[in-house]
């Protein structure tokens, strides 16, 4: 089951479908969380999982988050040469970045064609957020029994981030930090694969609400997120695990399953990094 928890959330989604793996398979594996204890990541790239290289590192972190807060849209092409430029670095250290992206689902590399941000299709789109109405109401339920003080201040604090950014019309920072709600809570639960799991989920989910062009407003709600905490607070797991599967599911009911595509300027997107 550890296995599971490190293919793509359309891999886990598609192979639950498919028979070979249970329901309540899927329970036991978010139920295991807090079995190892591990630190919050503090930022888009899993510590565990860095390049080596603070400059690629950071390449990577600031591209998973344009496409967390929709400044990447799907379809968007990734050119080696001006990423390089804008970044001021070599292509060497933009391929590494864009593999790792493409092994997380974010990116699609077409022969003769190049890179691109991907494009969830239905099929994806919908096997992305079944993964995550399986797993997620596990992580809560578990976390419920064993949250502590520090937590339940992060996740407030988190939450209040969400209602000042929604308050500022900031749509970037309330799509990125309604994202990262779900990341943080994996941490806390203290499962470094889930943690890890949830952090592509989250990404993929970025991509199908603005794709399929659900609203801000219904996507992911601030008032969802502060009843789960308060759900925490009070110990109750089984109210936790509810709220989080009919926020999920309200997140899939909101996409329109259709979309029309626009053009980007990537240097506008990031503009120039300090040189190395």
């Amino acid at each position: 089951m550890f296995l599971l928890c490190q293919q793509s959330g359309v891999q886990i989604a598609a192979t639950f479908r498919s028979g070979i793996v249970s329901a309540a398979g899927y329970e036991a594996v978010a139920s295991a969380v807090g079995e190892r204890s591990e630190g919050p990541m503090g930022s888009a790239l899993n510590r565990s999982e860095t390049f080596g290289n603070p400059a690629v590192d950071g390449v990577y972190e600031r591209m998973y988050l344009a496409i967390l807060e929709h400044r990447l849209p799907p379809g968007t092409k990734l050119p080696e040469e001006n990423l390089a430029t804008i970044f001021e670095v070599s292509r060497t250290k933009i391929r590494q970045v864009l593999a790792r992206l493409e092994h997380e689902k974010l990116v699609e590399a077409i022969p003769n064609r190049g890179c691109f941000i991907a494009q969830p299709t239905v099929s994806e789109a919908t096997d992305t957020l079944a993964a995550r109405r399986i797993i997620e109401p596990g992580i809560v339920r578990a976390l419920a029994t064993r949250v502590q003080a520090d937590h339940l201040a992060r996740l407030r604090a988190h939450v209040d981030d969400e209602y000042a950014a929604a308050a500022a019309g900031d749509d970037p920072a309330t799509i990125r930090l309604a994202g990262e709600f779900h990341n943080v809570l994996a941490e806390c639960a203290g499962n470094s694969a889930l943690a890890r799991f949830l952090h592509e989920l989250a990404a993929l989910t970025s991509l199908t609400i603005l794709l399929y062009e659900a609203p801000i407003a219904r996507s992911c709600l601030p008032d969802d997120h502060l009843h789960l905490v308060e759900a925490l607070e009070a110990g109750d797991g089984e109210t936790a695990a509810n709220i989080m599967h009919r926020h999920l599911q309200a997140v899939q009911d909101s996409l329109v399953f259709d979309h029309t595509e626009r053009t980007v300027d990537l240097e506008a997107i990031f503009g120039h990094a300090p040189a190395s």
